[in-house]
């Protein structure tokens, strides 16, 4: 999905530990007490800018450090003031990390509930161990180290998330979709509305157009489901290193473990992911479409689901399409297969679809009208994964509980404006 770099080292693969206690400020803060260790004394700088844990130069560093005195800075003022127990000024301070770090939970475990608890539980323990950060590293780093090592416990007693295709094989009879598989297995979708930093709040490089792209690529579906197929920890490396552009000793401090072994998990991570993966990023595909492409495959998606109009979603469609509808076992494989399963159960009722935008893809929030009820009410969510012009994947998320949890309105907003 991202644009993979290359690394010299490739020896024996070895894990860190992910809950333990590390090297200075690179501790996870879930525990209160201050922590101890060795301290790096080499700055490296990531390919966006983003600096790692250094020397004691580093301007977050507090007395007692050695090294000369730092200017003061609006964060040093905030984390002064933080650490004498102001928790708005500890509120100020992560401010400007918090969805960031929210979508790197995300990556890590495919459900937007338990990337919801593991950042609080982060946020927690970072507030609890603010006494134990002495400014070697970056702010930043030190948060993702905390939030890195939240999902790792929590996915050690999950399974792992998943789509349709990796629960079983596709069927054909569109009268058996099977009993809803329950339990935390399914991927969620990503909203990519959400609260987002002022202007002058970002960090820097966060509002530049490539920067914007290169978070939502790295969260849109197909990558974000062959994240799940990875080890805990090549999972961090991956993301670390090539979404979040750390360098290998940043990622090692992060992790606990050694740039050597990051580079080797990063190289058996690759390997991995990238025959799960198209060849070409949700993001390449809707910008070779141009904003009137975009727009018009929308609207005829909408247009030929609302009005049942099975002609005009055949042209829609790739010959190779497919349909899924977690937590119902069933999916669909080939064109021929899905417009059946339009034909025969979904075309079954009347519909209302609101465009919506989720994993960096298009999508929908899907209103259905039952028999006798004049209202249209919330039935799924799609996301659409484009290919060539057409509509290569129809992703539906049928869990109510989902979608209140996207805060999606219950029942559709307007009048209808098609009856069949």
């Amino acid at each position: 999905m991202t644009q993979l770099r290359s690394d010299d080292d490739d020896t024996a693969y070895a894990t860190g530990p992910t809950g333990t206690t590390g090297a200075d400020d690179t501790t996870d803060a879930t525990s209160t007490t201050n922590p101890t260790g060795t301290t790096s004394t080499t700055s490296t700088t990531s390919q966006t800018g983003i600096t790692g844990p250094t020397s004691a130069t580093d301007p977050t560093h507090t007395p007692g450090a050695t090294g000369p005195p730092r200017t003061a800075t609006p964060e040093n003022a905030l984390l002064a003031a933080a650490r004498q127990g102001d928790s708005a000024a500890f509120e100020a301070l992560v401010k400007v990390h918090r969805r960031e770090l929210y979508a790197h939970c995300y990556r890590m475990l495919g459900s937007v509930q338990d990337a919801e608890d593991a950042l609080q539980e982060s946020l927690l323990g970072a507030w609890r161990g603010l006494s134990g950060f002495e400014g070697r590293s970056s702010l930043r780093a030190w948060l993702y180290r905390i939030c890195t090592n939240a999902c790792l416990r929590l996915a050690a007693h999950r399974p792992r998330r998943m789509l349709s295709p990796d629960h079983g094989p596709p069927r054909r009879n569109t009268a058996d979709l099977g009993e809803p598989v329950t339990g935390p297995v399914w991927l969620e979708p990503w909203p990519d509305e959400g609260p987002a930093p002022e202007p002058e709040d970002q960090p820097a490089g966060a509002g530049d157009p490539e920067a914007r792209w290169l978070r939502r690529e790295s969260v849109e579906l197909a990558f974000v489901a062959a994240l799940q197929h990875l080890p805990g920890t090549q999972r961090a490396v991956l993301i670390l290193r090539e979404v979040l552009q750390f360098s290998a000793a940043e990622t090692a401090r992060i992790l606990d473990t050694t740039p050597a072994s990051v580079n080797s998990a990063l190289q058996r991570a690759r390997r991995t992911v990238a025959p799960l993966t198209p060849k070409t990023t949700q993001r390449a595909e809707l910008e070779a479409l141009g904003e009137d492409g975009r727009r018009e495959l929308v609207d005829a998606f909408m247009t030929a689901w609302e009005r049942a109009d099975v002609s005009a979603l055949l042209r829609l469609l790739t010959e190779d399409a497919r349909f899924g509808m977690p937590p119902l076992p069933a999916w669909f494989d080939g064109r021929e297969d899905v417009v059946r399963f339009f034909t025969e159960r979904v075309f079954a009722t009347p519909w209302r679809l609101m465009p919506l935008r989720a994993n960096g893809q298009p999508g929908f929030a899907c209103y259905l009208r039952e028999p006798g009820s004049p209202a249209y009410r919330i039935g799924a969510i799609n996301v659409l994964t484009v290919r060539s012009g057409r509509i290569a994947e129809i992703t539906g998320f049928l869990d109510p509980e989902l979608h209140r949890r996207l805060g999606l309105p219950p029942e559709h907003p307007a009048p209808a404006r098609r009856e069949r």
